[in-house]
């Protein structure tokens, strides 16, 4: 595998395949931060998950984040004016690793893995970077050789993506959110909360219904299948607490850093399932591409049709995960599970 690929996906944790920019948008509405005495001009505080305090004057007005965190805090209610990271594809339309995010209400600043206008940034005047982390300590998508450059101009949050709970990582989400003045009790963030915990009933229903459903999530490139490595993936995890039945590797590959068993595609029949859920994102290798694989074709989901998307770069969000689990429950539904033993 090229060198960047395997940065990319030791970095993400999440199969990222090829590492490698619209108006300016408005703040959140004002309204009582958690993280702040009151809005407005009073001091403003956050400890981050790098255990960094960020201390301003005033709460920030002019955040700019990472896709990813752009999604999630959009759907909290927080308005970013700019994004770095996947948002734009090739034809124009939203990436979906931006989620809901107005790609036409926002600055960019950078599309793909390396790309960040530091000058761009630091034109906007931001108060603050937001950014997830898969790696400890190191911002999602902001460039090694930037990062001394973009801390001069703003301070920055990060939110730690790995080794985490979902339900606590969509919570920190929550709580920047609020902090960032959006309103926690605002009607479509209470009913996401809702569409969430109903779609993990719904889940657990399932689960509970159709022990012997098996279920794997892998990503691929041309050299090599990736097995997910359940503890390492908090939305697999947070499904097999719910009850399905995973299929993954005792233990990761040493070499890939966790989060995946790398398999040649000679080997790729090593695990079975009834049920394979394939990396959605435009990076990936395509299903079609995956069935030229011999071992791969033969095994019996791919035989059955039985292959839907995991959306791997899923935004953390109550309605971004309630949106996902409503799809796999529709999914397996429909899956036979008695294809392997």
């Amino acid at each position: 595998m090229a060198a960047v690929q395997r940065r990319t996906l030791l970095a993400l944790g999440l199969a990222t395949l090829i590492g490698v920019s619209a108006c300016g948008g408005t703040a959140a509405a004002p309204a009582t931060a958690t993280a702040s005495p009151s809005a407005g001009q009073s001091a403003w505080t956050w400890t981050d998950d790098r255990g960094k305090n960020v201390s301003l004057p005033r709460r920030p007005q002019r955040v700019v984040a990472q896709s990813g965190a752009a999604a999630a805090l959009w759907d909290f209610g927080v308005r970013p004016i700019a994004v770095f990271g996947p948002h734009r594809l090739k034809d124009g339309g939203r990436d979906p690793e931006v989620g809901e995010v107005d790609i036409a209400k926002v600055e960019s600043i950078g599309n793909v893995w390396g790309e960040f206008n530091v000058e761009k940034y630091a034109s906007l005047q931001p108060d603050l970077l937001v950014a997830g982390m898969y790696q400890k300590n190191t911002l999602w998508y902001v460039p090694q050789e930037s990062a001394p450059a973009v801390d001069q101009i703003a301070p920055s949050v990060g939110v730690q993506l790995s080794g985490k709970p979902l339900v606590e990582i969509i919570e920190k989400y929550g709580q920047l959110a609020a902090a960032l003045g959006a309103d926690p009790k605002a009607a479509p963030v209470v009913e996401a909360k809702n569409r969430f915990d109903a779609a993990s009933a719904a889940l657990k229903a399932v689960a509970a219904a159709r022990p012997g459903l098996k279920v794997m999530v892998v990503t691929a490139t041309p050299d090599n299948l990736y097995v997910a490595y359940l503890p390492d993936h908090p939305d697999i995890k947070y499904w097999g607490e719910l009850g399905l039945n995973i299929v993954y590797p005792a233990k990761p590959t040493e070499s890939e850093g966790g989060f995946w068993e790398v398999l040649s595609w000679e080997n790729a029949d090593k695990y079975q399932a009834d049920v394979i859920l394939v990396d959605a994102r435009s990076q990936s290798m395509k299903i079609g591409e995956m069935a030229k694989k011999p071992t791969w074709a033969k095994l019996p989901a791919v035989k059955a049709g039985q292959l839907y998307p995991w959306h791997a770069a899923e935004r953390y969000s109550h309605l971004g995960y309630a949106k996902v689990m409503e799809e796999l429950k529709a999914n397996l539904d429909k899956a036979r599970d008695d294809l392997v033993k």
